[in-house]
């Protein structure tokens, strides 16, 4: 495994972040792993040298951030060997002030995170998405709270628009306050719209990059049909997938990846990381699995060199499409 530093921080993390979206309770999504299952599949990712791990509280409702305690403690000797990522802004609940980016939920949702993770602090506190219904004062100075308050040690954003983030960071500089140090935005081989605005302004500022979704929720993984759908589960049950992807110019640039990834002698996953690896400002991809082999391509991927032209070769067949992740 490799490791870098996190942005313009001074914290190393593995060039792999593993999503533990992926374990909590199948009652949450058909897909999700229960904890014994998941269990054999965490242990390898800290036997391959991963110590980055991204959370959320609404991944299986809190049940992901307990399982996710529970892994780290069983598998590192102290807190310090991993980092740990979590994230708050979706509802915990249908009641008022149970989501969103309030000081009163910002406040409420990283205690009840310490507590579900079990941990005296988190690495990396996110905010989930940017939310219109709150001052970005209250938010910010919330975060910067509970960053000197030792509760979080670093700040990150996902999905926004670019111009939302530059006056995030603006008014937290001038107001002294802590700022984000990571972006957690939708990037991959097929939607590389971020390419446009933020990860060019992620790049100026130090700004690391971490992309959710690197394969495209499985598709780059080479298994689904024209006709819609796959051989997982996931593929059959994730619709939030086909709202995305599964466009005839997707399935052109996959069938590009299948080429590239057979005459470099790897499969088409592999190659789809490796390609996000290679791109400016990238920290750590965050890498979904719920098998053990999806786990080993992700890490055998950090050791993958494109050339130039493997990359523009895949790059070739994108084109320009309507904006997806930020709601």
């Amino acid at each position: 495994m490799q490791y870098v530093r996190m942005g313009r921080t001074g914290l190393q993390v593995s060039r792999i972040c593993l999503g533990m979206m992926s374990y909590g309770t199948s009652n949450w999504r058909e897909w999700v792993l229960n904890e014994p299952d998941g269990h054999p599949i965490v242990k390898r990712a800290v036997e391959l040298g991963i110590n980055f791990f991204d959370t959320a509280d609404m991944y299986s409702m809190g049940v992901s951030e307990e399982v996710t305690g529970r892994y780290l403690r069983e598998f590192f000797g102290q807190r310090e060997e991993y980092v740990l990522a979590s994230k708050v802004f979706f509802p915990m609940g249908s009641r008022p002030n149970q989501g969103g980016l309030s000081r009163k939920h910002i406040l409420a949702g990283v205690e009840a995170s310490l507590r579900r993770l079990q941990t005296d602090y988190i690495d990396l506190y996110q905010i989930h998405r940017y939310d219109p219904n709150t001052p970005i004062e209250e938010t910010l100075e919330a975060l910067h709270d509970v960053v000197k308050a030792g509760k979080v040690r670093y700040i990150g954003a996902s999905s926004m628009w670019a111009w939302q983030f530059a006056q995030m960071q603006h008014t937290a500089e001038k107001h002294g306050w802590t700022q984000f140090v990571t972006m957690q935005n939708h990037y991959n081989l097929i939607y590389r719209e971020e390419e446009r605005e933020m990860n060019p302004l992620c790049l100026a500022t130090g700004v690391g990059l971490l992309p959710w979704s690197p394969l495209a929720r499985g598709f780059l993984a080479g298994n689904r049909t024209r006709g819609g759908g796959g051989a997982t589960a996931r593929a059959r049950s994730d619709t939030m997938a086909h709202d995305y992807y599964y466009n005839d110019n997707d399935f052109d640039i996959v069938d590009r990846l299948k080429e590239v990834a057979q005459r470099l002698g790897h499969a088409p996953a592999q190659v789809a990381i490796a390609w996000l690896l290679h791109q400016p400002a990238v920290t750590a991809p965050i890498i979904g699995a719920t098998r053990l082999s999806q786990l080993e391509d992700a890490a055998a991927a950090v050791e993958i060199a494109l050339t130039a032209a493997d990359r523009v070769y895949l790059e070739a067949l994108y084109t320009p499409r309507a904006i997806s992740g930020h709601a």
